[in-house]
């Protein structure tokens, strides 16, 4: 039994346990969020430019009847019975369509900006000096606050670098080359014979 609440323990403090507890849980106040800003945001624009257009006054009036069934109200007036018609629901259409709609947006908009944040601090991992390039300027007396010096420091030794660089590449052709000529392959051997050929 000890065991079963140790594994139950380790089981309910572990990360993705409480990651999953935290987004069920905003995901249901982002449920109310969107149905408020659907209900009483948007609906009633839409509403109001239903009665503009068509002159009826919600969405929950945009039916299609299939078959319609009608009953006598209160006052003696034949009127729509919903309950045994068959008809389609526009209305509940649009507003699970305006619903998506505002969930996706909300979405998108936080996962940008989660990706933003994330290519941010890539970049100042990628711009952060080492302790061996903070070191070295300081034994070149320059300090860490001047950004100006830390950087024309940076691009000239980045220059260096790469004159270095292609110096060493060049050693290396040249070394190839020769090494070429003291050690001939049957192919240049031929080179050399038809050039001597030619030249006859």
């Amino acid at each position: 039994m000890k065991k079963f609440f140790e594994e139950f323990k380790k089981f309910i403090t572990r990360g993705n346990v409480l990651d999953m507890a935290v987004g069920v849980i905003v995901g249901g106040a982002f449920t109310a969020i969107v149905n408020g800003v659907s209900n009483f945001v948007l609906k009633p624009i839409i509403n109001w430019f239903l009665a503009l257009i068509l002159g009826k006054n919600a969405l929950s009036e945009l039916f299609t009847f299939l078959t319609k069934a009608t009953m006598l109200d209160e006052a003696g007036n034949e009127v729509v019975d919903l309950a045994n018609s068959i008809y389609i629901d526009w209305g509940s259409l649009i507003n699970a369509i305006i619903n998506f709609l505002i969930t996706a947006l909300v979405l998108f908009l936080i996962v940008r900006t989660i990706n933003r944040i994330k290519e941010e601090n890539a970049e100042a991992k990628g711009k952060r000096l080492s302790k061996e390039v903070k070191n070295e300027l300081k034994a070149n007396g320059i300090s860490l606050r001047d950004k100006e010096a830390v950087k024309a420091y940076l691009d000239a030794k980045a220059e260096k670098e790469a004159e270095a660089k292609a110096q060493e590449e060049a050693a290396a052709a040249e070394d190839a080359r020769l090494e070429r000529e003291a050690n001939p392959t049957a192919e240049d051997l031929l080179k050399k014979i038809v050039t001597l050929l030619e030249n006859k």
